[in-house]
């Protein structure tokens, strides 16, 4: 059986790394934990967290988030960390965080 990735029948994923917005840390090996915003297999832009070797060729598992989701996690750690941010003022208009799948807040942020 063929090994077959998003229609890929060699299995390469594709990526972009649009914009690298910074370094969490640097591993021993020399891999980097990054926060980049990447197009993965010619698809939309995300917020994405993992590591990469020096020469961003290889990478590790790691976290993709859709704009509203960076902008949701953004808060949530602020409010953890006591950062205040412009957000602040849309938190008060916004549902609270831990929403449910299915309801009338998750039904206004369609992902696809």
């Amino acid at each position: 059986m063929a090994n077959n990735f998003n229609g890929r029948s060699n299995g390469e994923i594709e990526f972009r790394i649009v914009e690298h917005l910074g370094v969490i840390e640097t591993q021993k090996n020399g891999w980097n934990r990054e926060v980049n915003i990447v197009a993965w297999n010619g698809g939309i832009e995300k917020y994405d967290i993992r590591e990469w070797d020096p020469e961003h060729e290889r990478m590790s598992k790691g976290i993709t988030l859709f704009e509203k989701e960076a902008e949701r996690l953004a808060m949530i750690l602020g409010k953890r960390f006591g950062i205040a941010s412009a957000g602040q003022a849309e938190e008060a208009k916004m549902p609270d965080m831990m929403v449910d799948a299915g309801t009338e807040a998750d039904e206004a942020y369609e992902p696809f």
